[in-house]
C-alpha cells in the first residue's frame, strides 16, 4: 500500500511539473494514449543476460566519451528544450526549425512531442529503475546527477523525444529519412554516452516513441497540422512555385484551404491527365 502510495505522489507529481512546463493543447491526454506498462516489457533484472548487455554498453559509453567529438554531441543532446532538440536535427532535416521562421512545422512538432512526452510519467514512476550513475555512483558526463537522482530510468524521456522527432520529420521530408533516422539514433546512444540510462532503457524508448507516433495519426487535427507542416517545408525549401492561389502554377494544388481534390483556382495552369485544366 505504501509502495502505491509513493508511485501514485509520484506520478501525479511529474504530470503537474509537465503541464506548468507546457502550455500547448495536447492533441490527446495520457489517458488517451497506449499504457506503455502495458505495451512494454519489464525492464531487465539485475542477474539477467538482457543485463549483462546493459553493462557491456555502460563500458562502450564510457569508452566514446574519449572521443571528443561524440562527448560534445552527447552533451548537447543532453539539453532538454524543443529549441536543442531540433537545432540538432537542422542538418539531417535539411532546414531550420523555429517559432518565427517555421510556425508551421514548429507548432506540429511542439504539439505533438508535448502529447508523446506525456507516455513516458507512468512508466518511470511504476519501475522506477536505478540509473547508471546511481547504481555505480560513478560521476555523469553532463552533470545531471542531482537533476535526475531518484528519477526512474525505464524509459528515457530523452530517447523517446529524439526517436519521435526522427519520425515526425521523416515524415515531412522522407527524402532525407536516412539521415533523419540516423541522427535519432545517435540521440538515444547518447543517453547510454553520459551515463543517464541503460541500453535497455533506449531500445524501449524507440518503441515507446513509435507507439506515440502510430497514436498521434488518429488525431484529425495532428493530420492537419502534419499537411500544413509539409506543405511550409516545400514552400522553404523551393521546392514549390506556387506563390498564391491566383496564379498556382504546381502540377497539384496544396492550399490548405482547398477543399476540393481538383484545384479550382480562377487562373491555374496545372495539368491533370495531360491537359490543361478549364477554370
Amino acid at each position: 500500500m505504501k509502495k502505491g502510495i509513493i508511485l501514485f505522489a509520484a506520478t501525479l507529481l511529474a504530470l503537474i511539473n509537465l503541464n506548468a512546463q507546457n502550455s500547448v493543447e495536447p492533441y490527446f491526454t495520457a489517458e488517451q494514449l497506449p499504457d506503455l506498462i502495458k505495451c512494454l516489457p519489464a525492464p531487465p533484472a539485475f542477474d539477467s543476460p538482457e543485463f549483462t548487455n546493459d553493462m557491456m554498453r555502460f563500458s562502450w559509453g564510457k569508452q566514446q566519451r574519449l572521443n571528443a567529438e561524440r562527448a560534445e554531441i552527447a552533451k548537447r543532446d543532453a539539453v532538454w528544450s524543443y529549441e536543442a532538440l531540433l537545432a540538432e536535427f537542422a542538418v539531417p532535416f535539411g532546414l531550420n526549425i523555429s517559432r518565427n521562421d517555421t510556425p508551421e512545422i514548429w507548432k506540429l512538432m511542439e504539439t505533438s512531442l508535448t502529447t508523446t512526452d506525456a507516455m513516458r510519467v507512468a512508466p518511470k514512476a511504476y519501475y522506477h529503475r536505478q540509473r547508471p550513475f546511481e547504481r555505480f555512483e560513478d560521476k555523469m558526463l553532463t552533470d545531471e546527477e542531482d537533476e535526475l537522482r531518484g528519477e526512474g530510468s525505464y524509459p528515457s524521456g530523452h530517447t523517446m523525444r529524439g526517436w519521435a522527432t526522427a519520425l515526425l520529420l521523416a515524415e515531412i521530408n522522407p527524402a532525407a529519412a536516412d539521415t533523419i533516422f540516423a541522427r535519432g539514433w545517435m540521440y538515444g546512444e547518447s543517453r547510454v554516452i553520459v551515463g543517464a540510462h541503460w541500453q535497455s532503457d533506449v531500445d524501449a524508448s524507440r518503441v515507446a516513441a513509435s507507439i506515440g507516433y502510430a497514436a498521434l495519426h488518429n488525431s484529425p487535427l495532428f493530420r492537419e497540422q502534419m499537411a500544413k507542416a509539409q506543405a511550409e517545408f516545400l514552400e522553404k525549401t523551393g521546392q514549390k512555385t506556387c506563390s498564391g492561389q491566383d496564379n498556382c502554377k504546381s502540377q497539384k494544388c496544396d492550399h490548405s484551404n482547398c477543399k476540393s481534390q481538383k484545384c479550382g483556382h480562377s487562373n491555374c495552369t496545372a495539368t491533370a491527365g495531360g491537359k490543361k485544366r478549364g477554370h
